[in-house]
């Protein structure tokens, strides 16, 4: 039977590529899967600075669950609660886990808005979180307006199951990326003259890739666009705990307190994966403000409804006031520790970062470093710092950003030591680019980058089949210059 035959067997999501897997912000990771950096077995090896993931404060949380034993139901402790624990939860979650995580997201906005248990939705991650909203609000063909540059793997989350579209509109640094009316003006009109639905607007608050948190003027200002409008607004608050300097973060369920806005409209995602550091235990929250949503995104749970057992260990977490007061404050001096840590670093050299107050990363400029000022430019240059510099950052084009040169950097994953060894190579990497002429054997202008061929990059990717566990399918686009 022929490749033909065989893929009609399958359905059209089984045999589209809008996975969004086609992107060098994947491949860097497949790049760390062949040679992973290991101080000791393997220290010229490539560092994993593509993933935004919260390691600074698990010392804290392990010795919390040693004092707290009963809070698992794998312990001798806490064995006596395992059958209530194993046996059937309906969709709504466990009680007092939902009340635990209203109460967490607000001691996280300073006690200045209250949240209803009864209008949290579970799911797994964020990544289920974000497809189930989607699922509650619109139909395939509609389309969601998303400022740049983005998450890059909100093209999975949002569109791959759903069929819904994105439509990016764009911000640029000539005023650091902030959200202005007039492009988002601009794109929804744009998609009314060409007959697309838009049913609503998405925005990270604080950003992912920037780093920064999106004010209270910008919150209003988009809260009342979308209610002129009648379409929705979801805020994607994944990083709502890990602002490290001022200004605070502001909660759009904050804004909505004092303003006039159909409620309806307005819903929050939310996870405990990078304020908790806890992406493992697939923790996905939708906080909605409206009835028909709440109803519909309860019995699409029973699809990815959060683990009983992990429940009932972090509700017991949560719980525990001055446990998370304790944590909330040291991972916040932890995380502007080691922001000032990268970013003085690399300011040693001549580079500089977007002025940003949380996340788990730096938005990098690297473009005094493009040989070509275009993202072919950029590609080469990622390359590069892949093969050469040994490590895996994520080039700007990947977050759908317009200016070539920027770069994601990812500095809480990983222990202080590797981020000096991180600094050092990217110092010694910068003094040879600016002392040393240019090698026209890297840098010809002839180089182009292919993003077409679906042949296994071997000098990129994974060997032999090994893939990272966020990226499955091995045959990601060409990235290296022919």
């Amino acid at each position: 039977m022929g490749l033909g035959s065989k893929s009609q067997l399958l359905s059209k999501i089984a045999t589209n590529d809008k996975h969004g897997e086609n992107s060098p912000y994947f491949d860097g990771w497949k790049a760390y899967d062949k040679d992973p950096f290991h101080p000791t077995k393997n220290p010229q090896g490539i560092i994993q600075m593509g993933l935004a993931e919260n390691q600074l404060c698990f010392d804290l949380v392990e010795e919390w669950i040693r004092n707290n034993p009963k809070a698992s139901i794998c312990t001798p402790e806490g064995v006596n609660q395992f059958r209530d624990v194993a046996i059937f939860q309906d969709y709504h979650g466990l009680p007092e886990f939902r009340n635990a995580v209203a109460r967490f997201m607000s001691k996280i906005r300073g006690g200045r808005v209250t949240f209803d248990p009864d209008r949290i939705l579970m799911s797994g991650g964020a990544t289920g979180a974000n497809e189930l909203i989607m699922f509650c609000l619109a139909d395939p063909g509609d389309a969601f307006l998303v400022p740049t540059p983005y998450y890059p793997a909100f093209n999975r989350d949002l569109s791959w199951r759903t069929g819904i579209q994105i439509i990016p509109f764009h911000t640029d640094s000539s005023n650091n990326f902030k959200i202005t009316r007039e492009a988002l003006e601009a794109a929804y009109n744009k998609a009314q003259q060409e007959n697309i639905n838009v049913k609503g607007l998405i925005i990270t608050n604080p950003s992912n890739p920037l780093g920064c948190t999106v004010d209270t003027e910008t919150l209003k200002s988009l809260v009342s666009f979308i209610n002129e409008k009648s379409i929705h607004l979801v805020c994607d608050e994944i990083y709502s705990a890990t602002v490290f300097s001022s200004p605070s973060f502001v909660s759009v369920s904050e804004v909505i307190q004092e303003m006039e806005c159909n409620r309806d409209l307005i819903h929050i995602v939310y996870s405990l994966s990078k304020d908790m550091g806890f992406p493992g235990f697939r923790v996905g929250i939708v906080y909605s403000y409206n009835d028909g949503v709440v109803s519909c995104g309860r019995k699409m749970s029973s699809f990815g409804l959060v683990s009983s057992q992990t429940q009932h260990l972090l509700a017991a977490m949560l719980s525990d006031e001055k446990f998370m007061g304790k944590y909330l404050a040291e991972s916040s001096r932890r995380l502007g520790k080691r922001f000032n840590i990268f970013t003085e670093g690399v300011e040693k050299v001549g580079i500089t970062c977007l002025p940003s107050n949380a996340g788990l990363f730096c938005w990098m400029n690297l473009r005094s470093l493009l040989k070509e000022k275009t993202f072919e430019g950029e590609m080469q240059l990622w390359r590069v710092i892949i093969n050469d510099v040994k490590l895996n950052v994520s080039p700007g084009s990947s977050f759908h950003c317009v200016e070539p040169g920027w770069f994601r950097v990812c500095f809480a994953n990983m222990d202080e030591e590797t981020v000096e060894i991180a600094l050092k190579r990217i110092r010694e990497f910068v003094g040879k680019e600016t002392e040393k002429p240019v090698k026209v054997k890297r840098w010809q202008r002839n180089l182009r980058l292919s993003f077409s061929s679906r042949r296994f990059d071997e000098t990129v990717m994974s060997p032999h089949g090994i893939m990272s566990p966020h990226s499955p399918i091995p045959h990601s686009p060409l990235v290296k210059a022919t």
